[in-house]
């Protein structure tokens, strides 16, 4: 049960990838606010990298600039001269204009003060003459600059008035109930007249609440046209992205600016407000849709820098300058972009653009429909990006090496943010762009982490698997590459080694139980060294028996020979080690060498609580029984044909016998390993005169073959292999063998 438990909570890229996808769709039904920051940053980049859209003809921009301060004297200016700013542009044609500005205090003149102050003088002195009083009055009425700028919006009948709301109460503590409801009343032209909703309540916890407007004047307000809130709410970063078009106060719902100067322009169509249980539904002016949020708000459209719209300034509007054919049936904005007015908001295309061109752009969103689309379908592909996204990502990332990976994934990024800047550059829809990256990386990230942690995990359990079997340059090697260590079980041609102590059993009888460990640890380190100094592969020691494999884990080509120079190696330093314990009164121990070259089974062999790394098959065993048939021979290294033909032109050896191993149908022909190519003179004429008696013995001419034999002892007296076929000849004379004689002698032991 732990077991299977351990194994379902155990991390796999598949986990790990709907892992990091699970997590990523929980930040964004949060809306995480660094990652919303991060998406609006990237909006913002994408709608200055679209570069300028010019906009539409139909609207411009009065300003109140620098060179109108210059020419006309510091803002507010007299009423009287923005009335000459309203008959200036009736006369030029004007369809309709918008005031981003309010007028809420009286206009106070020195001159009219000072009729103020005469008629009150008069009267106090009791002067009863009606004649100057009515003058005074004449000459008041002339000087009220309120009353002109009223004069020229009535005779112009297409003003439409801005104001503000105040959305904070503690902006609204001075006011009375009586006064709030005085001036809610003055922007009653700046409600929806069409509201569906299914309920009075319906939405409030999405849409934007006010306290109180801040009006215009009652003179002003009553004979305007029209009238809209200018209020535009900046995002956490202070960048203005949307514009509310719906602002409710004291149970009703108001227009803004943009979409009343809009309605104005049209024709007067009827404003639609729709409704449902979690926000505003639509916003239509006639049969124009305008999509917004929730709460509401228009997602804005930016055409380009500031001056992307017309500006005039007003200086010269007043000054008959701009020709009319530039204001004539125009959308007519009035607004200030000088510095020290400070109606700068910053924007994607920087931090000084002038709040009356976003009202300007508001209006062309509208009247072309050119909207930026970011609607609650867009929100379910954006689910479904960070999903797919996520699972490609997952796919291909584990299938891939560590260069590769980076690269796809690379390419992955840089085909979704291309995608995503196309279709928001040509089809103005916004796609969340951060989420579906945050995925892909993070299952980049996820998954190479794992990888790496596994990867060193595994790394370890190789090392420390293999540090008692493999030379440390070895295993540094597999390390490198671990799938050049295939587990399993793969047939390879490999060699393989043994060697085992002669008489072990008759010597450990003589010492005590130290004296052998200490004797048997010393052999058996000076063997394993050996081992290592050629990469071979430490398979196990079998009591005094040492199994060594070559070309596996790590291919060796030469494994043959590296096999062969270890049993070489070994005989020196036997030798020397006999010296020592001689020395010492020590048993000097004599061992047996047998080597085998061929197709071998490599691999993991156990079952999945244990196993060892291993190599089976008939050439193993034939390494095994040849390691014997030193007993036979009175040799110390036997090698198969098989090896010989691998090492034939690097090493000395003299062909032994042709034998049928005991467990072999096949008779093989075996070899004892002598030495070196650079020793050759050394065994030069012993060679010549065994293989000549060895061809005598297989031709059944046993005199002759005991002659040479004889011969190799004289000059070599303690050869085994001499004495061996001596003993055959003699009973081969004596005793009947099968016919035809093949040469070909059978073991009986192992």
């Amino acid at each position: 049960m732990k077991e299977r438990l351990k194994k379902r909570l155990q991390l796999t890229p598949v986990k790990i990838t709907f892992l990091v996808i699970l997590i990523v769709l929980l930040l964004f039904s949060l809306d995480f606010r660094f990652l919303r920051f991060m998406e609006l940053k990237s909006l913002d980049l994408r709608i200055a990298s679209r570069g300028t859209q010019l906009p539409g003809s139909e609207t411009v921009i009065a300003v109140i600039d620098e060179k109108s301060l210059s020419k006309l004297g510091r803002w507010p200016w007299s009423r009287a001269t923005m009335a000459q700013l309203v008959n200036m542009l009736t006369a030029a044609g004007a369809k309709a204009i918008g005031f981003d500005v309010v007028f809420s205090e009286p206009d106070e003149s020195a001159h009219l003060q000072t009729i103020d102050n005469l008629i009150h003088e008069i009267k106090k002195s009791g002067i009863k003459d009606e004649n100057i009083i009515y003058l005074l009055d004449q000459k008041k009425a002339v000087g009220d600059a309120d009353a002109l700028l009223a004069h020229s919006m009535s005779r112009a009948k297409n003003i439409t008035l801005g104001y503000f709301f105040h959305l904070s109460r503690k902006d609204v503590e001075h006011l009375s109930g009586k006064d709030i409801l005085e001036k809610s009343k003055l922007i009653s032209n700046s409600r929806y007249q069409l509201i569906n909703a299914p309920r009075k309540d319906a939405g409030e916890d999405a849409l934007i609440h006010a306290y109180a407007p801040e009006t215009n004047l009652k003179i002003l307000s009553q004979t305007a046209a029209n009238s809209g809130y200018f209020n535009i709410i900046a995002d956490s970063d202070g960048v203005m992205r949307w514009l509310p078009l719906v602002i409710k106060c004291r149970g009703d719902y108001y227009v803004s600016l943009a979409v009343s100067l809009l309605q104005q322009y049209l024709g007067w169509p009827p404003l639609a407000l729709s409704l449902h249980e979690h926000g505003v539904d639509s916003v239509r002016i006639g049969n124009i849709k305008i999509p917004t949020d929730e709460a509401g708000r228009l997602l804005i459209n930016y055409r380009g820098p500031a001056k992307t719209f017309p500006h005039y300034s007003i200086a010269d509007i007043i000054e008959g300058k701009i020709p009319s054919e530039s204001l004539r049936d125009k959308i007519v904005l009035v607004g200030a972009t000088a510095v020290g007015i400070y109606d700068l908001r910053v924007t994607p295309f920087g931090p000084v653009y002038p709040g009356v061109e976003i009202h300007a752009t508001v209006i062309d969103n509208i009247l072309h429909r050119d909207f930026l689309i970011h609607s609650g379908w867009i929100k379910f592909i954006d689910i479904c990006a960070i999903i797919l996204l996520g699972l490609v990502a997952g796919f291909i990332v584990p299938r891939l090496r560590a260069v590769s990976g980076i690269i796809a994934t690379f390419l992955l990024l840089v085909a979704f943010v291309v995608a995503n800047v196309f279709i928001f550059a040509y089809f103005n829809v916004w796609l969340n762009l951060i989420y579906p990256v945050l995925t892909m990386l993070a299952v980049y990230l996820g998954i190479t982490v794992f990888r790496y942690i596994s990867e060193e995990r595994e790394k370890k359990k190789i090392k420390d698997a293999f540090q008692y079997y493999l030379t440390a340059s070895v295993i540094d090697e597999i390390l490198k590459d671990p799938a050049k260590l295939k587990l399993g079980g793969d047939k390879k041609e490999l060699t393989v080694l043994f060697s085992d102590i002669r008489d072990f059993t008759t010597i450990s009888e003589k010492l005590t139980p130290e004296e052998l460990v200490a004797l048997l640890n010393e052999y058996l380190t000076a063997m394993t060294n050996i081992v290592f100094r050629y990469d071979g592969l430490l398979d196990k020691y079998m009591g005094d028996a040492i199994m060594a494999v070559y070309g596996a884990p790590l291919y060796q080509p030469d494994h043959a020979k590296r096999a062969c120079l270890t049993a070489l190696a070994m005989m020196d330093e036997l030798r020397k080690l006999q010296d020592k314990w001689r020395e010492e009164n020590r048993p000097a121990l004599d061992i047996g060498i047998g080597i085998s070259t061929g197709d071998m089974v490599v691999g993991n062999m156990g079952s999945e609580m244990r196993f060892d790394y291993t190599v089976m098959g008939d050439m193993v065993n034939l390494g095994s029984r040849l390691e014997g048939v030193n007993k036979e021979y009175g040799t110390n290294i036997i090698i198969s044909e098989f090896t010989y033909k691998a090492v034939s032109d690097i090493v000395i050896c003299r062909e032994l016998d042709w034998v049928q191993v005991k467990g072999k149908q096949k008779p093989v022909k075996i070899y004892e390993l002598l030495g070196e190519k650079k020793d050759e003179n050394r065994w030069g004429d012993l060679l010549v005169a065994f293989h000549t008696g060895l061809s005598l013995y297989r031709e059944g001419r046993w005199d002759e073959a005991i002659a040479c034999f004889q011969k190799v002892l004289t000059a070599w007296p303690e050869d085994g292999p001499s004495r061996v076929y001596i003993e055959r000849c003699e009973k081969l004379k004596t005793e009947p063998f099968v016919q035809p004689w093949n040469g070909v002698f059978t073991m009986r032991a192992k």
